[in-house]
């Protein structure tokens, strides 16, 4: 198996809406956005599968030297090496990837966050700065469109928040900001015991504004020259805000179950926006 066939079956197993999104775009975009999307996949897992947090935190710094030998045309693992190819093609900065690794970092040692500035760190680290690298990947023209990406990774990793209430709480995490949960009269020992509530769903409601807000900004920030170049982008974003009105008509039933699209809605919603973007080619 290749590097880049390794990360192709990495992104395909994922299941993830990430996945419909690459599908429209030319080869050397593509390999560089999979081999990409393999990293964060490769990390995300050393911290959600390994029980052992020591063992995830030297797996994390092992991660941490693969990067700085890749960027020197020296990796090891087949992501590495996947990455080394994509960085002879696009200007990709190293310490974005020492970025992602150390947002991986906090979820093992951090189970909550007192304050919303606290959680929009980490959602800086985990989603905005793979935006940003995106978007050197999909190329743009105006620096407005960076704005664009770091407000589109902060719409998509809350949408996962609210969608995942449920599953990081059985995994010991709250992600919703302490304050409000106190604001909002919800015992952490609740969320939990993933017990569901009207005070949650209020919660929720308020969490979902806030999301919706980010995706407002995100559409705001992104110049019309760049609508076409990031149209994997506003693909995600379609996806994501779609998943996010279906947990709304759901009433936030996020504790009973976890609300996803199907693959055929996710690839209709795709084909959908790559059409519509298409009119801003140039």
């Amino acid at each position: 198996m290749t590097p880049d066939e390794y990360c192709q079956d990495k992104a395909a197993k994922s299941g993830s809406s990430f996945y419909y999104s690459f599908r429209f775009l030319p080869p050397i975009q593509r390999q560089a956005i999979i081999a990409l999307y393999a990293f964060c996949r490769e990390v995300d897992d050393t911290v959600d599968e390994i029980v052992d947090t020591d063992i995830a935190r030297a797996k994390l710094e092992w991660w941490q030297q693969e990067i700085q030998r890749t960027f020197k045309g020296e990796a090891t693992h087949p992501v590495g090496k996947a990455l080394e190819s994509a960085l002879k093609n696009f200007d990709l900065h190293e310490e974005y990837f020492t970025e992602i690794i150390d947002g991986m970092a906090m979820d093992l040692d951090q189970f909550s966050y007192p304050e919303f500035k606290h959680l929009a760190l980490y959602c800086h680290r985990a989603a905005s700065v793979v935006g940003l690298l995106s978007v050197e990947i999909f190329g743009y023209k105006n620096r407005k469109t960076l704005k664009y990406a770091e407000n589109l990774g902060m719409a998509l990793q809350l949408t996962n928040i609210i969608r995942d209430v449920r599953e990081d709480a059985e995994r010991g995490r709250i992600y919703l900001p302490q304050d409000e949960l106190q604001k909002f009269n919800i015992k952490s020992d609740d969320i939990l015991a993933l017990k569901s509530s009207p005070e949650l769903i209020a919660l929720l409601e308020f969490q979902t504004s806030r999301a919706k807000e980010y995706y407002r900004l995100a559409m705001e920030a992104l110049p019309t020259e760049d609508r076409y170049s990031q149209r994997t982008g506003l693909i995600m974003a379609a996806i994501y805000e779609a998943t996010l009105d279906e947990i709304v008509k759901d009433n936030f039933q996020v504790m009973q179950h976890r609300v996803s699209l199907t693959p055929i809605r996710k690839l209709w919603i795709a084909w959908r926006t790559a059409r519509r973007e298409k009119k801003h080619k140039s």
